[in-house]
Protein backbone atom coordinates (compact mmCIF):
# COMPACT_ATOMS: atom_id res chain seq x y z
CA UNK A 1 0.00 0.00 0.00
CA UNK A 2 1.30 3.78 -0.72
CA UNK A 3 2.28 5.52 2.67
CA UNK A 4 -0.21 8.13 3.76
CA UNK A 5 1.19 11.22 3.40
CA UNK A 6 2.29 12.70 6.86
CA UNK A 7 0.18 15.57 9.04
CA UNK A 8 3.08 18.20 8.13
CA UNK A 9 2.63 18.32 4.57
CA UNK A 10 -1.26 17.54 4.28
CA UNK A 11 -3.45 20.64 3.61
CA UNK A 12 -6.96 20.62 4.97
CA UNK A 13 -8.63 18.81 2.32
CA UNK A 14 -5.98 15.85 2.07
CA UNK A 15 -3.89 17.20 -1.00
CA UNK A 16 -0.61 17.57 -0.46
CA UNK A 17 0.67 20.69 0.09
CA UNK A 18 3.98 22.45 -1.60
CA UNK A 19 7.01 21.99 1.18
CA UNK A 20 10.12 23.98 1.04
CA UNK A 21 13.27 22.95 3.67
CA UNK A 22 13.25 25.08 6.40
CA UNK A 23 16.91 25.25 8.15
CA UNK A 24 16.97 27.29 11.92
CA UNK A 25 19.41 27.40 14.28
CA UNK A 26 18.44 26.82 18.08
CA UNK A 27 20.29 27.70 21.25
CA UNK A 28 20.38 24.51 23.29
CA UNK A 29 20.86 24.89 27.37
CA UNK A 30 21.16 22.01 29.28
CA UNK A 31 19.17 22.66 32.84
CA UNK A 32 21.95 21.06 34.82
CA UNK A 33 25.02 22.11 33.53
CA UNK A 34 23.77 25.63 32.58
CA UNK A 35 26.04 24.34 29.42
CA UNK A 36 24.85 26.44 26.04
CA UNK A 37 24.94 25.41 21.89
CA UNK A 38 24.14 26.37 19.05
CA UNK A 39 22.72 23.61 16.62
CA UNK A 40 21.67 23.83 13.53
CA UNK A 41 18.40 22.02 11.83
CA UNK A 42 16.90 21.15 8.61
CA UNK A 43 13.64 20.17 8.08
CA UNK A 44 11.18 19.71 5.12
CA UNK A 45 7.74 21.77 5.99
CA UNK A 46 4.29 22.88 4.17
CA UNK A 47 5.08 26.39 2.75
CA UNK A 48 2.12 27.08 5.48
CA UNK A 49 4.06 26.15 8.34
CA UNK A 50 4.83 28.82 11.37
CA UNK A 51 8.33 28.68 13.66
CA UNK A 52 6.09 26.60 16.40
CA UNK A 53 5.22 24.03 13.32
CA UNK A 54 9.03 24.19 12.45
CA UNK A 55 9.66 23.22 16.27
CA UNK A 56 7.21 20.86 16.51
CA UNK A 57 8.55 19.10 13.32
CA UNK A 58 11.91 18.86 14.80
CA UNK A 59 10.98 17.28 18.09
CA UNK A 60 9.05 14.73 16.09
CA UNK A 61 11.01 13.46 13.61
CA UNK A 62 15.00 14.77 14.74
CA UNK A 63 15.09 15.18 18.50
CA UNK A 64 12.63 14.89 20.78
CA UNK A 65 14.75 16.26 23.80
CA UNK A 66 13.95 20.10 22.46
CA UNK A 67 12.28 22.09 25.16
CA UNK A 68 9.87 24.66 24.33
CA UNK A 69 6.40 26.28 25.54
CA UNK A 70 2.93 25.77 23.54
CA UNK A 71 -0.33 25.52 23.62
CA UNK A 72 -3.47 27.10 22.01
CA UNK A 73 -1.51 28.01 18.67
CA UNK A 74 -3.97 30.43 17.84
CA UNK A 75 -2.18 33.99 19.72
CA UNK A 76 -4.37 33.74 22.03
CA UNK A 77 -2.43 31.89 25.10
CA UNK A 78 0.98 33.37 25.22
CA UNK A 79 2.71 30.66 26.01
CA UNK A 80 4.95 30.22 22.95
CA UNK A 81 6.73 33.70 23.48
CA UNK A 82 10.74 33.26 22.51
CA UNK A 83 13.46 34.98 20.68
CA UNK A 84 13.82 34.56 16.94
CA UNK A 85 17.35 36.66 16.13
CA UNK A 86 17.33 38.42 19.05
CA UNK A 87 13.66 39.76 19.33
CA UNK A 88 10.72 38.54 21.34
CA UNK A 89 7.90 36.69 19.04
CA UNK A 90 5.17 34.17 19.29
CA UNK A 91 6.44 31.32 17.32
CA UNK A 92 2.91 31.07 16.35
CA UNK A 93 2.74 33.78 14.60
CA UNK A 94 5.60 33.95 13.00
CA UNK A 95 5.35 32.87 9.45
CA UNK A 96 8.28 30.92 8.24
CA UNK A 97 7.72 31.44 4.14
CA UNK A 98 9.23 34.67 3.46
CA UNK A 99 12.55 33.97 5.85
CA UNK A 100 12.92 30.90 3.81
CA UNK A 101 12.03 32.79 0.56
CA UNK A 102 15.66 35.10 1.34
CA UNK A 103 17.69 32.50 2.36
CA UNK A 104 18.30 33.23 5.62
CA UNK A 105 18.66 30.70 8.73
CA UNK A 106 17.18 32.44 11.64
CA UNK A 107 18.62 31.65 15.44
CA UNK A 108 15.88 31.26 18.00
CA UNK A 109 16.93 31.51 21.88
CA UNK A 110 14.97 31.53 24.56
CA UNK A 111 13.59 35.00 26.03
CA UNK A 112 15.25 37.97 27.87
CA UNK A 113 14.83 38.61 31.64
CA UNK A 114 13.79 36.00 32.79
CA UNK A 115 15.58 32.58 33.83
CA UNK A 116 16.29 29.59 31.61
CA UNK A 117 14.94 26.64 32.27
CA UNK A 118 15.74 24.37 29.67
CA UNK A 119 16.35 25.26 25.89
CA UNK A 120 13.53 27.81 25.04
CA UNK A 121 11.34 27.18 28.34
CA UNK A 122 12.27 30.30 30.67
CA UNK A 123 11.07 30.44 34.18
CA UNK A 124 7.42 32.66 34.26
CA UNK A 125 8.11 32.91 38.11
CA UNK A 126 9.20 36.58 38.33
CA UNK A 127 6.83 37.34 35.76
CA UNK A 128 3.67 36.33 37.59
CA UNK A 129 5.37 37.37 41.19
CA UNK A 130 5.15 41.08 39.73
CA UNK A 131 1.99 40.49 38.29
CA UNK A 132 0.37 39.71 41.76
CA UNK A 133 1.96 42.88 43.29
CA UNK A 134 -0.58 45.04 40.84
CA UNK A 135 -3.32 43.66 42.95
CA UNK A 136 -5.06 42.50 39.52
CA UNK A 137 -8.34 42.04 40.34
CA UNK A 138 -11.60 44.34 40.57
CA UNK A 139 -11.19 46.48 43.97
CA UNK A 140 -15.19 47.64 43.55
CA UNK A 141 -15.69 51.58 43.40
CA UNK A 142 -19.11 51.51 43.13
CA UNK A 143 -22.54 50.79 45.17
CA UNK A 144 -25.03 47.99 43.98
CA UNK A 145 -27.73 49.05 41.74
CA UNK A 146 -31.23 48.64 43.45
CA UNK A 147 -33.59 45.13 43.43
CA UNK A 148 -30.23 43.17 42.33
CA UNK A 149 -30.18 44.91 38.92
CA UNK A 150 -26.51 44.81 36.97
CA UNK A 151 -24.04 47.58 37.11
CA UNK A 152 -23.84 49.05 33.72
CA UNK A 153 -20.77 50.75 32.92
CA UNK A 154 -20.76 53.09 29.18
CA UNK A 155 -18.70 51.77 25.85
CA UNK A 156 -16.56 55.12 25.87
CA UNK A 157 -15.87 54.71 29.65
CA UNK A 158 -14.19 50.84 28.99
CA UNK A 159 -12.93 52.23 25.71
CA UNK A 160 -9.74 53.44 28.49
CA UNK A 161 -8.88 50.56 28.80
CA UNK A 162 -9.59 48.53 25.41
CA UNK A 163 -5.56 47.75 24.97
CA UNK A 164 -4.44 46.79 27.87
CA UNK A 165 -7.71 44.30 28.24
CA UNK A 166 -6.04 42.55 25.06
CA UNK A 167 -2.62 41.25 27.20
CA UNK A 168 -2.23 37.45 26.66
CA UNK A 169 0.50 37.29 29.62
CA UNK A 170 2.87 35.92 26.82
CA UNK A 171 6.39 38.28 28.27
CA UNK A 172 7.64 39.32 24.61
CA UNK A 173 7.80 42.97 26.20
CA UNK A 174 9.54 41.94 29.85
CA UNK A 175 12.05 39.83 27.40
CA UNK A 176 13.05 43.12 25.48
CA UNK A 177 12.25 45.91 28.59
CA UNK A 178 16.17 47.43 28.61
CA UNK A 179 15.10 49.08 32.06
CA UNK A 180 14.38 45.29 33.60
CA UNK A 181 18.14 44.60 32.16
CA UNK A 182 19.60 46.85 34.29
CA UNK A 183 17.44 46.98 37.45
CA UNK A 184 15.67 43.12 37.82
CA UNK A 185 13.20 44.85 40.01
CA UNK A 186 11.60 47.19 38.01
CA UNK A 187 7.72 46.25 37.94
CA UNK A 188 7.79 45.79 34.25
CA UNK A 189 6.09 46.52 31.29
CA UNK A 190 3.96 43.94 31.78
CA UNK A 191 2.86 44.22 35.31
CA UNK A 192 2.35 47.99 34.66
CA UNK A 193 -0.03 47.54 31.90
CA UNK A 194 -1.89 45.07 34.06
CA UNK A 195 -1.66 48.28 36.47
CA UNK A 196 -3.37 50.25 34.33
CA UNK A 197 -6.03 47.38 33.56
CA UNK A 198 -7.71 48.21 36.82
CA UNK A 199 -6.67 51.85 37.12
CA UNK A 200 -8.93 52.67 34.08
CA UNK A 201 -11.54 50.60 35.21
CA UNK A 202 -14.59 52.81 36.06
CA UNK A 203 -15.74 49.98 38.36
CA UNK A 204 -12.25 50.01 40.53
CA UNK A 205 -12.39 52.44 43.69
CA UNK A 206 -8.70 51.78 44.45
CA UNK A 207 -7.32 53.86 41.81
CA UNK A 208 -5.31 56.19 44.13
CA UNK A 209 -4.14 53.41 46.30
CA UNK A 210 -2.98 51.58 43.53
CA UNK A 211 -1.16 54.79 41.72
CA UNK A 212 0.58 55.20 44.69
CA UNK A 213 1.95 51.77 45.18
CA UNK A 214 3.10 51.88 41.66
CA UNK A 215 5.23 55.07 42.01
CA UNK A 216 7.45 53.11 44.02
CA UNK A 217 11.39 53.12 43.58
CA UNK A 218 10.94 50.69 40.67
CA UNK A 219 7.87 51.61 39.41
CA UNK A 220 6.10 53.81 36.53
CA UNK A 221 9.18 56.10 36.49
CA UNK A 222 11.93 54.24 35.94
CA UNK A 223 10.38 53.18 32.18
CA UNK A 224 13.67 54.28 29.83
CA UNK A 225 10.72 54.62 26.93
CA UNK A 226 12.73 52.88 24.28
CA UNK A 227 9.54 51.31 22.98
CA UNK A 228 10.73 47.91 22.41
CA UNK A 229 8.13 46.36 24.31
CA UNK A 230 5.56 48.08 22.28
CA UNK A 231 7.46 47.06 19.41
CA UNK A 232 7.51 43.89 19.85
CA UNK A 233 4.36 43.19 22.01
CA UNK A 234 2.18 40.39 19.63
CA UNK A 235 -0.84 41.80 20.64
CA UNK A 236 -1.17 45.52 20.44
CA UNK A 237 -1.21 46.46 24.04
CA UNK A 238 1.31 48.94 23.81
CA UNK A 239 2.54 48.48 27.27
CA UNK A 240 5.07 52.27 27.27
CA UNK A 241 1.73 53.97 26.47
CA UNK A 242 -0.47 52.04 29.79
CA UNK A 243 2.77 53.39 31.25
CA UNK A 244 2.56 56.95 30.36
CA UNK A 245 -1.37 56.65 31.01
CA UNK A 246 -0.19 55.65 34.69
CA UNK A 247 2.49 58.77 34.57
CA UNK A 248 -0.61 60.94 33.69
CA UNK A 249 -2.91 59.95 35.96
CA UNK A 250 -0.86 59.89 39.34
CA UNK A 251 0.32 63.33 38.38
CA UNK A 252 -3.57 64.31 37.64
CA UNK A 253 -4.21 63.05 41.70
CA UNK A 254 -0.93 64.77 42.57
CA UNK A 255 1.31 62.00 43.44
CA UNK A 256 3.92 63.95 41.70
CA UNK A 257 6.78 63.17 44.30
CA UNK A 258 9.10 61.68 42.31
CA UNK A 259 12.21 63.14 39.76
CA UNK A 260 10.15 61.45 37.14
CA UNK A 261 7.51 63.20 37.98
CA UNK A 262 8.88 66.32 37.93
CA UNK A 263 10.18 66.23 34.77
CA UNK A 264 6.97 65.70 33.17
CA UNK A 265 5.03 68.29 34.34
CA UNK A 266 8.24 70.73 33.74
CA UNK A 267 8.00 69.13 29.80
CA UNK A 268 4.31 69.96 29.70
CA UNK A 269 5.01 73.55 31.62
CA UNK A 270 7.45 74.51 29.19
CA UNK A 271 5.72 73.82 26.05
CA UNK A 272 3.09 75.57 27.24
CA UNK A 273 4.87 78.65 27.65
CA UNK A 274 7.47 78.60 25.10
CA UNK A 275 6.63 75.73 23.07
CA UNK A 276 10.02 74.26 23.43
CA UNK A 277 11.66 72.31 26.35
CA UNK A 278 14.10 74.66 28.30
CA UNK A 279 16.97 72.13 28.81
CA UNK A 280 18.46 74.89 31.21
CA UNK A 281 15.73 75.61 33.06
CA UNK A 282 15.00 71.95 33.73
CA UNK A 283 17.78 70.86 36.65
CA UNK A 284 16.83 73.85 39.00
CA UNK A 285 12.65 73.78 38.05
CA UNK A 286 13.20 70.38 39.51
CA UNK A 287 15.89 69.37 41.64
CA UNK A 288 16.56 72.85 43.27
CA UNK A 289 19.04 75.35 43.33
CA UNK A 290 21.28 73.79 45.21
CA UNK A 291 21.68 70.49 42.28
CA UNK A 292 21.88 72.94 39.90
CA UNK A 293 24.85 74.54 41.56
CA UNK A 294 26.38 71.09 42.04
CA UNK A 295 26.29 70.18 37.89
CA UNK A 296 27.41 73.61 36.55
CA UNK A 297 31.18 71.84 35.83
CA UNK A 298 28.86 69.06 34.22
CA UNK A 299 27.05 71.73 32.42
CA UNK A 300 29.73 74.11 31.08
CA UNK A 301 30.92 70.90 29.47
CA UNK A 302 27.56 70.95 27.74
CA UNK A 303 27.79 74.20 26.18
CA UNK A 304 31.26 74.32 25.15
CA UNK A 305 30.47 71.38 23.13
CA UNK A 306 27.02 73.53 21.82
CA UNK A 307 24.36 71.47 23.95
CA UNK A 308 23.01 74.23 26.02
CA UNK A 309 21.66 76.97 24.34
CA UNK A 310 21.75 80.35 25.73
CA UNK A 311 18.63 80.96 28.32
CA UNK A 312 18.26 84.70 27.75
CA UNK A 313 16.22 85.23 25.79
CA UNK A 314 13.99 82.74 26.08
CA UNK A 315 13.32 81.44 22.17
CA UNK A 316 9.50 81.01 21.75
CA UNK A 317 7.72 79.39 19.19
CA UNK A 318 6.23 80.84 16.46
CA UNK A 319 2.97 78.95 17.18
CA UNK A 320 3.19 78.85 20.62
CA UNK A 321 -0.53 80.05 20.69
CA UNK A 322 -1.59 76.44 18.89
CA UNK A 323 -0.16 74.36 21.59
CA UNK A 324 -1.69 76.65 24.70
CA UNK A 325 -5.01 76.57 22.34
CA UNK A 326 -4.55 72.67 22.41
CA UNK A 327 -4.01 72.40 26.52
CA UNK A 328 -7.01 74.81 26.73
CA UNK A 329 -9.24 72.29 24.89
CA UNK A 330 -7.98 69.54 26.34
CA UNK A 331 -8.68 71.26 30.07
CA UNK A 332 -12.04 72.28 28.91
CA UNK A 333 -12.96 69.05 27.55
CA UNK A 334 -11.92 67.15 31.00
CA UNK A 335 -9.44 65.10 29.40
CA UNK A 336 -6.46 65.43 31.81
CA UNK A 337 -4.55 62.39 32.48
CA UNK A 338 -5.07 58.94 31.05
CA UNK A 339 -7.84 60.38 28.86
CA UNK A 340 -5.53 62.38 26.64
CA UNK A 341 -3.64 59.15 25.47
CA UNK A 342 -7.04 57.74 25.11
CA UNK A 343 -7.96 60.25 22.68
CA UNK A 344 -4.50 60.23 21.01
CA UNK A 345 -5.48 56.15 20.50
CA UNK A 346 -8.72 57.11 18.51
CA UNK A 347 -6.83 59.24 16.34
CA UNK A 348 -4.19 56.70 15.80
CA UNK A 349 -6.79 54.28 14.84
CA UNK A 350 -8.88 56.70 12.76
CA UNK A 351 -5.46 57.11 10.74
CA UNK A 352 -5.26 53.60 10.55
CA UNK A 353 -8.56 52.30 8.92
CA UNK A 354 -8.65 55.58 7.03
CA UNK A 355 -5.83 57.09 5.42
CA UNK A 356 -3.61 54.42 5.52
CA UNK A 357 -6.27 51.90 3.82
CA UNK A 358 -6.78 54.50 1.43
CA UNK A 359 -10.73 54.10 1.54
CA UNK A 360 -12.85 57.00 2.58
CA UNK A 361 -15.80 54.09 3.13
CA UNK A 362 -13.93 52.09 5.57
CA UNK A 363 -15.53 51.84 8.42
CA UNK A 364 -14.74 53.95 11.58
CA UNK A 365 -13.33 51.81 14.21
CA UNK A 366 -12.83 52.76 18.17
CA UNK A 367 -11.65 50.44 20.01
CA UNK A 368 -14.58 48.32 22.28
CA UNK A 369 -17.34 50.18 19.58
CA UNK A 370 -19.12 48.28 16.76
CA UNK A 371 -18.77 49.24 13.23
CA UNK A 372 -21.07 51.71 11.62
CA UNK A 373 -21.93 51.93 8.20
CA UNK A 374 -21.18 55.63 7.38
CA UNK A 375 -22.54 56.26 3.84
CA UNK A 376 -26.40 55.13 5.21
CA UNK A 377 -26.09 55.42 9.16
CA UNK A 378 -26.97 51.63 10.03
CA UNK A 379 -25.12 49.37 11.22
CA UNK A 380 -23.59 46.57 8.67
Amino acid sequence: MPSEPTAAAASTNGALSPTMDVAVKIWRVDPETGERALKTYEVEAPEWVTLLDVLDIIKDRVDGTLAYRKSCRMMICGSCGMRMDGAAVLACKTRMADIVAAGHVPVISPMGNLPIVKDLVVDMGPFWSKMRAMKPWLQPGYEEPPEGKEYHVSQERMNVIHKEALCINCGCCVSECNSMESDPDFLGPAALAKGMRFVGDARDGADVERLEEYNSEHGIWDCTRCYFCNERCPKGVDPRDAIAKLGAESIKHGIDRDMGAKHAKWFVKSAETTGWLRETELVPKTQGVVSSIMQIKFAMGLARRGKVPPPFPPHVAADVKEARALRDIVQQQGREGALGHVQGERALSYIEHHTTAGNRHAPEITPGEEPVNRDVGERP
